[in-house]
């Protein structure tokens, strides 16, 4: 499995608006300078983000975009699933269906309610890779950000989204 480009956008893009003041907004324009992408992809994005609930956006001339609720409520699941969508990572076909040695009985106990092992392995994957991303929230990046981050760049991001909100 692979995640695209606008999964990592949307999660940076998330991660600039909690720190924006409540009654803020950013423009995608500047979310897309900010993070040296192409506008016409980060709106999308920000699209179905918005479309989840995880932000609001407004226009006008101090319109953009700001997250709808606390960072501490907001997940990475929540942000990946609203770009990529709440589908599994894997979908048993059940192949081992037109296994030749097995016989009429044994095929028709391959169903979904008796899963094989490899679904079963795939399943169980696909819940740890959710559990782990549903267990961290924005909230959680920005005290690591605070910590992987320079004063000194914070200062400056800081000043430049206060200039561009």
């Amino acid at each position: 499995m692979q995640l695209r480009g606008p999964v990592e956008w949307a999660l940076h893009c998330c991660a600039v608006l909690a720190g924006l003041a409540p009654d803020r907004y950013l423009p995608t324009r500047d979310l897309a300078d900010f993070h040296g992408v192409p506008k016409e992809y980060l709106s999308k994005a920000l699209q179905a983000l918005s479309q989840a609930g995880i932000v609001e956006g407004t226009l006008g001339p101090a319109g953009g975009y700001r997250l709808t609720r606390a960072p501490d409520r907001i997940t990475f699941l929540d942000v990946v699933e609203a770009v990529e969508g709440r589908a599994p990572t894997f979908v048993c076909t059940n192949i081992r269906r037109n296994f030749p040695c097995l016989t009429a009985t044994e095929k028709s106990q391959c169903t979904e309610a008796r899963p094989c092992a490899v679904a079963r392995v795939m399943w169980q994957a696909d819940r740890a890779w959710r559990d782990s991303l549903r267990s961290v929230r924005l909230s959680d990046l920005l005290k690591t950000l605070s910590t992987d981050l320079s004063p000194g760049l914070q200062r400056r991001a800081a000043a430049w989204l206060d200039e561009h909100s």
